[in-house]
């Protein structure tokens, strides 16, 4: 992946919808050069799909909340990965640290959000759950892929 790509990538996580013409014209490349540089970066794996993203209030959902799952064991059992088929379930990850899973969802209400956490802790092996409501987001986005350079400490 060279410095096009990169740039390519970083304006495509802005607006995966941006007609290949004008990715072009802001990177100095035809279209169809575009398209083959798009193309390549989804058969290597870099872009996993093109998406869109929701304004959960927008949808009757304006709840946002992660929610830390202590399990017996590593914490992903077939049981516990079945809770991503509720659509208010938007991330599940495996992490280090104090809990085995965070989940970020977003529901309608916090009487669906208890409603979700009893399903959680219904699911064999959970042993409990801290919920953390989110007040607002002031950043939500995908990966980028900009580097930036660390500061060099003053000698």
């Amino acid at each position: 992946m060279d410095a096009t790509d990169r740039k390519l990538l970083a304006l495509l996580a802005d607006d995966a919808e941006t007609a290949y013409r004008d990715l072009g014209e802001r990177l100095g490349l035809s279209a169809p050069s575009v398209f083959e540089r798009v193309k390549k970066l989804k058969a290597q794996g870099v872009i996993k799909r093109n998406t869109i993203a929701i304004d959960g209030e927008a949808i009757g959902r304006p709840l946002l909340a992660f929610v830390h799952v202590n399990t017996e064991g590593w914490g992903k059992s077939p049981e516990l990965m079945a809770i991503q088929d509720d659509p208010r379930i938007e991330e599940i990850h495996a992490v280090a640290g104090d809990t085995c899973l965070i989940i970020k969802v977003r529901c309608e209400s916090t009487k669906a959000l208890e409603q979700l956490l009893k399903r959680i802790y219904d699911v064999p092996g959970v042993q409990g759950t801290r919920s953390y409501i989110a007040l607002n987001t002031y950043l939500e986005r995908n990966a980028r892929t900009e580097l930036v350079e660390p500061e060099m400490a003053d000698a």
